[in-house]
């Protein structure tokens, strides 16, 4: 028979600790307040946002102690007072930024993207916020045009490759940077790829684009940031994401942000007609509905093509949710092409109840 269990599993993120020192921890099942859902979690993603956190280097991270998990696919349980009740037993897809990494979390109801079904949650999972970041800096930041060359940095990564995949698809032509154990990899979603490791990159992207790419999609930052701004054409877009250069270096996880936010602006003054920008997943979320509306529709349009067949879902691998500390260590080898995935474990129930028979 069936007892309802009424307890929600998290991963606990207490302080900048190494993959072994993340936590579990039990908990009563909460029960969803006005507009929200409860969203029994199916899969979540190990993002570089969380390997940022777990260093203490993302830019507005909240306070430790907190539950990681950056974004989710999973059915709606129950619903608060204001919500549709026709959402429970439906599967969607949502960015959180933190407490993704949990058996069950609540969800703003207007957060939820609807998931096609018969798209397996793992890899729907992997197209979350890689899918939107990729489709946002492809479509409404570098507005890419069919026959121009981009460069994308980190082309084995989770956007890397959603990146390529998304550009290919709109007609653009992929040179993609990564080590060479994944370039057989990059080439067979269509780029042609180069060891980011190359003292002569620069000029490796210049052979293959004499007169500059269109577009630079940057989650490096650092001083090779630089390189990336000057590979451009005339008219072309450096689009920057990320400060992976700095990571692993010391210190406030403000300043290298303030210094590339700077650098950017610097750049933009120049009469090169060149622009760049630093895309920010969140920008815009004060005008709430607006900003919904178009995480609906950027991410349908990813699912869309992920329900087509028109779009690969990369899943490095499948992982636990109680082995969170195995899935950030792989995450972090940088081993990996495509998107790490924690996913329920075995014998949790997906509507808040356990089978115990």
């Amino acid at each position: 028979m069936k007892a309802r269990s009424a307890m929600i599993t998290e991963v606990v993120l207490p302080g900048q600790v190494e993959p072994e020192g993340l936590q579990l921890r039990t908990g009563p099942l909460p029960e969803p307040g006005p507009g929200q859902a409860l969203v029994a979690v199916e899969a979540s993603g190990v993002s570089f946002a969380e390997q940022q956190m777990r260093r203490g280097k993302y830019y507005d991270q909240p306070p430790f102690p907190f539950v990681p998990g950056y974004d989710l696919v999973g059915r709606v349980v129950s619903t608060g007072p204001g919500a549709d009740p026709a959402l429970r037993g439906r599967r969607f897809a949502a960015l959180t930024k933190i407490g993704g990494w949990a058996s069950h979390t609540l969800v703003d109801a207007g957060d939820l993207v609807e998931v096609p079904e018969g798209v397996d949650p793992a890899e729907a999972e992997t197209v979350v916020v890689n899918g939107i970041t990729a489709w946002q800096m492809l479509h409404r930041v570098a507005k890419v045009r069919p026959g121009t060359t981009v460069l994308v940095h980190g082309a084995n990564g989770g956007v890397g490759t959603t990146l390529v995949q998304l550009a290919r698809h709109a007609g653009v032509k992929v040179i993609g940077t990564a080590s060479p154990r994944h370039h057989d990899a990059v080439r067979a979603l269509g780029a042609t790829p180069l060891d980011y490791r190359d003292p002569d990159l620069p000029g490796r992207v210049r052979a293959l684009a004499p007169g500059g790419v269109d577009a630079v999609f940057d989650h490096i930052g650092g001083e090779g940031i630089v390189d990336s701004y000057r590979l451009l054409a005339h008219g072309g877009t450096l689009v920057s994401y990320g400060t992976a250069a700095t990571r692993d270096i010391p210190g406030s996880s403000r300043t290298p942000v303030l210094k590339l936010f700077a650098r950017l602006a610097l750049w933009n003054l120049l009469p090169n007609g060149r622009g760049a920008h630093f895309y920010n997943l969140w920008a815009g979320r004060r005008r709430l509905a607006a900003y919904q509306a178009r995480i609906r529709a950027d991410l349908g349009q990813v699912l869309a093509l992920l329900a087509s067949g028109e779009f690969t879902a990369l899943v490095a691998a499948r992982i636990p949710l109680s082995d969170a500390a195995e899935a950030m260590r792989l995450a972090e080898s940088g081993t990996v092409t495509g998107k790490v995935v924690l996913v329920a474990d075995q014998g949790a129930g997906q509507d808040g109840e356990e089978d115990t028979r």
